[in-house]
């Protein structure tokens, strides 16, 4: 399996991208807020956050060029460059989601300057913005775009909890069985070794009972014909040990 190379532009600029993002999604919320709550066309916060907000979008759609035209230059033969068909369209699919993004805020932005400008020379008697109370009674079932994308955010942020939430259970789950699985052998070990003990202090005890026998035996017994059948009987004592020791 071939992965990115450790030098990566794509990666480096897509680090920039995210980060930019991030921050044109608040700039995007605090224009929404201001939007809803300004009651002129002119206001120069207003102006201020429009401004901002399209300097951001203009920059991200720059960056997103520059990786599609990446993405259309590996994707022909991806393992020359380090990588494999996947990782391709995943680059391809990440281009993709952010720019339907920039484009949803950059159709909010122009949409409502366009409606502005029109407004503002078929009815040049009243320059300033409807206030948000006008429509309550005719657009009720209208859905607050600010809101709207809210809660989005937040549908998002609570997706990206949960799966996390899920790989940490997983990995507790795991690291819990390989514990019980320790455990166990540990007690079936523990049981060998009491066996082992016990089998031993069985022998040592038949040992030396055997010993002191063959001692006594020797101390009543001191003529060479004595000594002989001892060491028979200490032979064949042996050899009775060693056949109870098999058995």
């Amino acid at each position: 399996m071939a992965y990115p190379q450790p030098e990566d532009p794509f990666l480096e600029v897509q680090t920039d991208v995210q980060s930019t993002l991030q921050t044109t999604r608040h700039l995007f919320s605090s224009y929404l807020r201001i939007r809803t709550l300004t009651t002129s066309a002119t206001s120069p916060e207003l102006q201020q956050s429009r401004a901002e907000l399209r300097s951001n979008l203009e920059t991200l759609s720059t960056d997103l060029a520059d990786l599609l035209e990446s993405v259309s230059a590996v994707e022909s033969d991806p393992y020359r460059f380090g990588l494999d068909v996947a990782e391709v369209q995943r680059r391809r699919q990440f281009v993709k989601d952010v720019g339907d993004e920039v484009e949803g805020m950059r159709h909010e932005l122009e949409g409502v300057t366009a409606d502005t400008h029109v407004a503002g020379h078929g009815a040049s008697r009243n320059p300033r913005l409807p206030r948000p109370s006008d429509f309550e009674d005719d657009n009720h079932d209208d859905d607050d775009p600010y809101e709207e994308f809210e809660a989005q955010q937040q549908a998002t942020m609570m997706a990206e909890q949960d799966e996390q939430l899920d790989g940490v259970f997983q990995t507790v789950g795991v690291l819990r069985g390989q514990a019980e699985d320790m455990g166990r052998e540990l007690e079936e070990q523990g049981h060998m070794l009491d066996e082992v003990d016990r089998l031993a202090d069985r022998v040592g005890g038949k040992l030396t009972v055997g010993v002191k026998k063959v001692g006594e035996v020797i101390r009543k017994n001191e003529d060479s014909m004595s000594s002989c059948c001892i060491a028979v009987l200490i032979f064949v004592l042996l050899i009775l040990l060693i056949l109870l020791i098999v058995l």
